[in-house]
């Protein structure tokens, strides 16, 4: 990956549905070339997929949460992968150090919502406990950061 991926990247980073010619025009290209590279970052995996980013509050997710889970001895991450995923208000789980085994952030549409969300999660027969974390409010959200051209 060179300068110019990297810069193609940011810019997709910052609007997927720039065009080909939008893209080329910032960073010297052709659209046919700059169509190449994006379709190489795809293939090799750099570029994962193009989604449309949801405000959540929009459409009546107003609360979120983030909750510890504690789990028996042998419990897998791919145990964990598997369960969180039969839930949809989880939109990330994660292993992690410290006390907790993983940690699942949870949306709901208000608080009843999230402890029916919470209830299922902890019916999992793996979960021993849970500690949640009710977000109030959100301060920095951001895609993943880029590195820039060296």
């Amino acid at each position: 990956m060179d300068a110019v991926d990297q810069r193609i990247i940011a810019l997709l980073s910052t609007d997927a549905r720039a065009s080909y010619a939008e893209i080329g025009a910032k960073v010297s290209l052709s659209a046919p070339a700059v169509k190449r590279r994006v379709d190489r970052l795809r293939t090799d995996g750099v570029i994962k997929g193009f989604t449309t980013i949801i405000e959540p509050s929009a459409v009546g997710w107003t609360t979120e949460a983030f909750v510890e889970l504690f789990c028996t001895g042998r419990t897998t991450p791919a145990q964990i992968t598997v369960a969180a995923r039969r839930h949809p208000e989880v939109v990330g789980a994660y292993t992690v150090s410290g006390e907790a085994d993983a940690l699942v952030h949870l949306r709901a549409a208000d608080i009843g919502h999230l402890e029916q969300a919470l209830e299922r999660l902890r019916a999992e027969p793996f979960v021993t406990s849970t500690r949640s974390m009710i977000v109030l409010s959100r301060l920095v959200e951001r895609p993943t950061p880029v590195p820039a051209p060296q």
